[in-house]
């Protein structure tokens, strides 16, 4: 897969998934922005999907 199909991959994921989270405006909303960020990269599994595909731009 080349840079711009992985590119093109996130882009179609951060906006199936993310773009209206719930758990995200909740967490934002009651615990901030930086530990509403840490559970999406953490623990969230669309977080997870995002960093391994993000894993193959390096």
């Amino acid at each position: 897969m080349n840079k711009k199909q992985t590119l093109q991959e996130l882009s179609e994921i951060l906006d199936t998934y993310c773009v209206n989270c719930l758990l995200k405006k909740h967490f934002r909303e009651e615990y901030g922005k930086r530990f509403a960020h840490s559970f999406c990269i953490n623990q969230c599994t669309v977080g997870q999907k995002i960093k391994e595909v993000g894993e193959k731009l390096s």
